[in-house]
């Protein structure tokens, strides 16, 4: 009996399907590749997936809606979403419905592989709520209020000319502050950030 870890690839793409499922394979995972979320709900009991990997953007029900349905019925199963350039905004979206993490294109392989083990390690008993508020708040402390202000337009789903016009700033000093907060929050990444903001409470 094989016993590798499943994991679940939605995507309309099928160069992409085929390009995860074989870094999930030679990686010791078990990948399963479904063309829509409607295909995957009907194949497989989504009470018990171990890790779902999802486009945002498909034909049918998208990701985020594929988040909220997978919640709405009691679903525990992390779902990573990856996303176009033009997608943040949406990811952040679907973070705040109860994706664990959002990964834009092109990626890297490492980083994908890191959130997918990220995923299936809290899986079984999610931190406490309030002690992953806490941490979160301590790693925003450091944050000037200006830096606040940039990041509070970056979980708006805000580009960085939006947020630059909002802050009558440049957007290459939105650079710099946007450089600062992944600092001072040692956050390695995007996605990371938003995660920690969100468990803030921002």
């Amino acid at each position: 009996m094989d016993d590798k870890t499943i994991i679940y690839v939605i995507d309309d793409d099928s160069a992409m399907r085929d390009s995860l499922a074989f870094l999930l394979d030679v990686n010791g995972y078990r990948p399963q590749a479904y063309e829509t979320a409607d295909a995957f709900l009907a194949g497989v009991n989504a009470a018990r997936p171990t890790c779902v990997i999802s486009d945002i953007r498909m034909p049918g029900m998208n990701g985020i809606e594929l988040v909220r349905k997978l919640k709405g019925d009691g679903s525990s199963c992390p779902v990573i979403l990856i996303t176009g350039h033009g997608d943040v905004a949406l990811a952040v979206e679907a973070m705040k419905a109860g994706a664990v993490d959002f990964i834009e294109k092109p990626f890297d392989d490492t980083a994908l592989l890191e959130s997918i083990r990220a995923a299936l390690e809290t899986r079984p008993a999610a931190a406490d709520e309030s002690s992953s508020r806490k941490e979160a708040e301590a790693r925003l402390a450091e944050l000037s209020p200006r830096e606040r202000d940039v990041l509070q337009g970056l979980v708006a789903g805000k580009i960085n000319k939006v947020i630059a016009h909002d802050l009558s700033i440049s957007p290459r000093t939105v650079e710099v502050y946007r450089a600062n907060l992944m600092a001072k929050t040692a956050a390695r990444s995007m996605s990371e950030l938003m995660r920690i903001a969100l468990a803030a409470g921002l």
